[in-house]
């Protein structure tokens, strides 16, 4: 999770989301990486926050978890923004 440079608002990572998907469905991110036909250490530095989710990953999601690609898109958009927003204000 990351907070804005007003202190207010909470970013959450699309992992962090993508994680308790995974736990509301009782899925492991071993089942996920296979059903997706990705490296189980991808799955896990999304969801960590380490490896950005790409368009490609949000299809593969959109086809497995029935969840719009639109969404982790967007998700992982805002989140990125926001990390860099954090970033500039250590900055300035």
């Amino acid at each position: 999770m990351v907070i804005d440079d007003t202190g207010t608002d909470a970013i959450i990572a699309p992992g962090e989301i993508l994680e308790e998907e995974l736990e509301a469905r009782a899925m492991t991110q071993r089942e996920l990486a296979q059903r997706m036909g990705r490296p189980v250490q991808t799955i896990n530095e999304v969801i960590r926050g380490k490896r950005a989710l790409t368009a490609e990953t949000a299809l593969d999601l959109e086809r497995v978890l029935g969840i719009e690609a639109g969404l982790w898109v967007r998700l992982e958009g805002d989140y990125r923004l926001a990390l860099a927003r954090q970033k500039l204000s250590r900055v300035s």
